[in-house]
């Protein structure tokens, strides 16, 4: 078997990812912060351990300002709808995660205003057309960092100084570029960026985060959970009701330790090597069509493609069924990406080569699909 999906879940993990969950399970089982007894205590320990790892890759000066999450769609759930208002603004795009797209509609809903700026044909957005979407009730600006259909890189850094000067929140949704790509705070000016932790940072499923930067505070989408009467708390445990997912965040914990003492820019020389590799042979099968940018260092990991007269669907299942290779099909949780894209309703197929990901599982693909588009 051949795995290329880790854009959507890594896969394999590192051996000390399945140890630390393993760990945790059998020694650690305690609730950080419900007990004063050594289990709690240790439990405390690996959250802790956990956001100074992230901290240490993020360069976050304070991991107090990260708040674990289930995901990175409830991180995103928790910023919008921890920010916006009746009558307030928020900034957008064409082609963002179903994520953001089904929060604001339900903001919208109720009184929020969206403008959503479209990109280049290649994905790519020009922060001109983001800042002067800005107006004087504008509240905030949320933009992907790599769509997970185009897998362009979006100009981050320059959006976040003209939000800033502007006194507008920016919000970045960092699924697919956190333990991917090397990401610095500082120089980002980002108010808040949401993550997984399932898919680079080779956490489990069921783990994520959200870093708020200091002073800044969001109102809590789940109250309840933690031993006092205050409604008031600081951060992390104003965001973080309820016992925690011990073992994912343990797992989670290895995976980012893994990657700090690895680097990320190690795995970002790796991965854009293989996705050079993808698109060069794509590009060279008759009847294929790329989405996206042709150079792979203005990419995340993945490449949506489709083979002429071939549905998405149908070459997945052949890809998994006839190569043992498995990629996903679809709309990729992103149908705007896609009418943007031009593939709406169908989708495409997204290939998606991870850290473990060897040079000779990518010659498998591009055969597998020379085969597929020969008919």
């Amino acid at each position: 078997m051949i795995y290329l999906d880790n854009a959507a879940t890594s896969f394999p993990k590192p051996e000390a990812v399945y140890s630390m969950v393993d760990d945790v399970l059998r020694r650690i089982s305690g609730s950080p912060g419900r007990a004063s007894h050594r289990m709690a205590i240790e439990a405390g320990r690996v959250v802790f351990n956990a956001r100074e790892v992230l901290s240490g890759l993020l360069g976050i000066p304070d991991s107090s300002r990260i708040a674990f999450t289930k995901n990175a769609t409830e991180a995103i759930n928790i910023a919008l709808k921890g920010i916006l208002r009746p009558g307030d603004h928020a900034v957008t795009t064409t082609f963002e995660h179903n994520s953001v797209v089904k929060t604001l509609g339900r903001l919208e809903k109720d009184g929020v205003s969206v403008t959503k700026v479209r990109p280049d044909r290649e994905g790519l957005l020009r922060p001109k057309d983001i800042l002067g979407a800005i107006r004087k009730e504008t509240k905030l600006v949320t933009v992907v960092h790599a769509s997970n259909v185009f897998g362009t890189i979006e100009p981050i850094e320059e959006i976040g100084r003209g939000c800033r000067e502007r006194g507008v929140y920016f919000m970045v949704d960092a699924a697919q570029t956190i333990g991917a790509v090397p990401v610095n705070i500082g120089d980002m000016e980002v108010d808040i960026i949401a993550a997984t932790g399932h898919k680079a940072l080779f956490g489990p499923q069921g783990t994520g985060f959200i870093y708020v930067r200091n002073g800044m505070e969001l109102e809590p989408l789940i109250d309840g959970g933690t031993g006092d009467l205050d409604t008031m708390l600081e951060m992390p445990d104003r965001l973080e009701s309820g016992t925690m997912n011990m073992p994912g965040i343990g797992g989670l914990y290895a995976g980012a330790e893994f990657l700090l003492k690895e680097g990320v820019d190690k795995v970002r020389e790796r991965e854009t090597a293989l996705v050079g590799e993808i698109l060069s042979g794509l590009g060279a099968i008759d009847g294929v069509r790329i989405i996206g940018p042709r150079d792979a260092r203005k990419r995340a990991s993945l490449v949506a493609f489709n083979v002429e007269g071939v549905p998405p669907a149908e070459a997945g299942r052949r890809l998994d069924e006839g190569f043992s290779i498995l990629v996903r099909s679809g709309a990729h949780c992103a149908p705007e990406a896609h009418r943007e894209a031009g593939t709406h309703p169908d989708g495409a197929v997204r290939v998606s080569p991870g850290y473990f990901t060897k040079p000779e599982d990518i010659e498998a693909f591009l055969r597998a699909v020379r085969t597929i588009a020969k008919g």
